[in-house]
């Protein structure tokens, strides 16, 4: 299997985890997760499939089976336009999660994504990771596949965690609340892999992604989300009485008023109280002009997440405060057809939209209102700034300001000479600034360049000649301690594996460099595996002779410095470099002294500081070992999976220290032998993680019963705690 870019036809992969993502009426501010993200990947996803230079574009996400919302979400595959679909995998538990809640099934999802595209037949031209969780399953498929890679945050952790924090919650009750650490991490994983990273403002870029340990100038590029003008568009001459116009109509004593409209979630970020005081103590726009708030769909109040209970309250307590009935619409319902019609409606009555957020990245809605010829008043921050100083089309104000607010509002509302310059700016800006068909010619400008560069290897899927197709499973086991120390439970398994051949193929991984791997293996007298992951899964060879996977090794050379690596470390306490022997070109391996050295996490933060781009693991709490950003044993078994044709659950891998973590992770099998290293404790509740009571080999003996692993149901697959699942093609 190769990526294919045959001319210059772009097949391009788009992640977004999280929330509820469907082509036919999205169901936008159902939750604080189907948000303006949701309508910006779907929108740049027919945009990108329009463009001729693009075969396919795949939409990544959660497939999600569950009675509170509809059918469809449950569907895997959705075509959304003529070479655009929206791929749905299984992801956790069944049922829907809010985001922060997704983070210990992320690697599941890196093991579907591999599967999906095992089933395409080809690999990705680019990897497109929308906000943190989407930026984790992306950066991990990208340096896995050799592929470049393209991060968009949307909002981040550490402004997240900064304002909160401002808020007075407690660092505790934000960690238990937002995962907010794991968030922060997983950014500046996607920052670390990423050759480029597209924001919507500069000052996005100024603000947010600067505070990053990660951040580079270099990776930075602004291009602003585009607007479809065939939807968005001001109001014909003529009678204009859309169905949401009876909605309305029932709430206001003067429905042609001048319509306030505000359209947003319900959340407290959105700052729609403080829109309400700028209404209501504002006596001359309160006479003026009707204020119309579309917050999301609503059944019972009561029965909705607490956040947006709470704000919804609030909402409804400032309305019987300020006695605003006859003057103010708030309809429980709107459907995304909806939408165009109310910005239309508020520009045929002279009105004003306004997006009073505390904070706004971007500002969607204020595109929205523009192409309808709505002027706008909008909070003097991020997006505004950029949309009102290219349009012309509105006022800034302070979020927090309600008496400027209401003057803003009430000042556009009384000037109709004002009111019209806006409108008419307002429709010239969005056309020559914020259209699809500019987004995708500069996005797709900024991926030609990515991948003229010589670190992606084009190549990883590339099928050898080998004994290894004909396995219906395969065995991976570490050496120390594992697979080693109890020689009647190692001949017991080695008995196994004979008897099972050829259906079941064995391997090992090991920190081990390959010239001591042999020498152990023969001490053992172990039979030659068919596979040899070495050095911390830096190196991989095949069978009795050795074959060394140089296509491995070559996607591994991405921004390694090993060099200024040892440079850097050199005379740190607590690091001694092991002999010679144990270095490897894409390994340097150090003794670790926990008493002296600096924590891992400073070592990870001192090589970030320094643009060095590395993996640090820990383990057994006596040694550190510094690998390419792309090695790691948990990498070279995917690899390796998606080489050979395998399946997660076809693969059983074991092992009982740190560097078999990310080995552990995942949809593959894993086996913990029961003289396991402490640091591999927290993984005891983790999704197929079976901890054996048994040490050494009798523990992977253990495993190989506890998943029934070399029984077969008709399929020829495992039976015990195997999920069924089938490439998406």
């Amino acid at each position: 299997m190769q990526a294919t870019n045959e001319g210059r036809h772009l097949n391009i992969m788009l992640i977004s985890v999280h929330g509820l993502m469907r082509g036919e009426d999205p169901e936008l501010g159902r939750d604080a997760d189907t948000g303006g993200q949701i309508k910006y990947v779907l929108e740049l996803a027919r945009a990108l499939s329009d463009d001729p230079k693009v075969r396919r574009v795949d939409l990544l996400t959660r497939l999600v089976r569950d009675s509170r919302i509809a059918d469809g979400y449950a569907v895997p595959v959705e075509k959304i336009a003529d070479r655009a679909f929206i791929i749905r995998l299984s992801c956790g538990p069944r049922r829907y999660l809010r985001k922060e809640a997704l983070w210990s099934y992320l690697d599941v999802f890196v093991d579907q994504a591999l599967q999906h595209i095992r089933g395409l037949g080809r690999v990705p031209d680019i990897i497109h990771g929308h906000y943190a969780d989407g930026g984790y399953v992306g950066a991990q498929l990208a340096r896995l596949l050799g592929v470049p890679f393209i991060f968009t945050g949307h909002s981040l952790g550490r402004i997240k965690k900064a304002r909160l924090l401002e808020k007075g919650l407690a660092e505790e009750r934000i960690e238990q609340r937002y995962n907010i650490n794991t968030r922060i991490d997983a950014e500046e994983f996607a920052l670390d892999i990423a050759g480029a990273v597209i924001a919507s403002t500069q000052q996005e870029i100024d603000e947010q992604y600067r505070v990053y340990e990660n951040y580079s100038a270099r990776q930075m590029t602004v291009i602003p989300p585009g607007l479809d003008l065939g939807i968005f568009h001001p109001p014909h001459r003529g009678l204009f009485q859309p169905p949401v116009w009876q909605e309305l109509k029932r709430f206001l004593a003067n429905p042609r008023k001048p319509m306030v409209l505000a359209i947003s979630r319900a959340d407290e970020r959105k700052n729609i109280e403080t829109l309400i005081r700028a209404f209501a103590q504002n006596e001359d726009l309160r006479q003026q002009a009707n204020l119309v708030l579309v917050a999301g769909n609503r059944d019972e109040i009561d029965r909705m997440e607490r956040g947006t209970r709470k704000v919804l309250t609030g909402l409804l307590l400032l309305i019987d405060k300020y006695d605003l009935y006859g003057h103010i619409a708030y309809p429980k319902h709107h459907r995304p057809e909806d939408v165009p019609s109310l910005y239309r409606l508020a520009a045929r009555t002279g009105g004003v939209f306004v997006n009073p957020a505390l904070t706004e990245p971007f500002g969607l809605t204020l595109l929205e209102a523009a192409a309808s010829g709505l002027p706008i008043v909008a909070t003097e921050d991020g997006g505004p700034n950029d949309i009102i100083r290219k349009c012309r089309n509105g006022l800034l104000v302070n979020p927090l300001n309600a008496a400027q607010m209401g003057e803003a509002i009430l000042t556009i509302i009384e000037d109709r000479y004002l009111w019209r310059r806006y409108s008419r700016s307002g429709l010239r800006g969005v056309e020559r600034h914020f259209t699809w068909k500019g987004h995708v010619r500069s996005y797709l400008a900024k991926t030609r360049i990515l991948m003229k560069k010589k670190y992606y290897s084009r190549n990883l899927m590339k099928r050898h000649v080998s004994k290894l197709p004909t396995a219906e499973r395969i065995i991976i086991s570490d050496i120390d301690n594992t697979l080693i120390g109890d020689e009647e439970s190692l001949r017991q398994f080695m008995e196994i594996i004979e008897s099972s051949s050829p259906k079941v193929g064995f391997g090992i991984a090991t920190g081990r460099h390959i010239r001591g791997t042999v020498e152990v293996l023969k001490k053992w007298r172990i039979a030659p595996p068919e596979i040899l992951i070495t050095s911390v899964g830096s190196e991989i060879y095949y069978g009795p002779k050795l074959v060394k996977d140089v296509s491995w090794e070559r996607h591994l050379n991405y921004h390694w410095k090993p060099e200024r690596i040892r440079n850097l470390l050199k005379g740190k306490p607590g690091l001694k470099l092991q002999p010679p022997g144990n270095q490897r070109h894409y390994k340097i391996s150090y003794y670790f002294d926990p008493d002296e050295a600096p924590a891992r996490r400073e070592i990870v933060k001192l090589l970030r500081r320094e643009g060095l781009k590395a993996k640090v693991i820990y383990s057994h709490e006596a040694y550190l070992d510094i690998l390419p950003i792309r090695a790691s044993k948990g990498l070279a078994v995917r690899y390796l999976a998606m080489k050979w044709g395998m399946r997660p659950e076809q693969i059983l891998v074991a092992g009982d220290s740190g560097n078999d973590e990310e080995m552990l992770s995942g949809d593959i099998l894993g086996v913990v032998v029961g003289n396991y290293s402490a640091e591999l404790e927290h993984l005891r509740d983790t999704p197929r993680v079976y901890f054996a009571e048994s040490s050494h080999a009798g523990g992977i003996l253990e495993g190989i019963d506890h998943y029934h692993f070399l029984s077969t149901n008709g399929d020829n697959q495992p039976v015990n705690g195997v999920i069924e699942t089938e490439p998406v093609i």
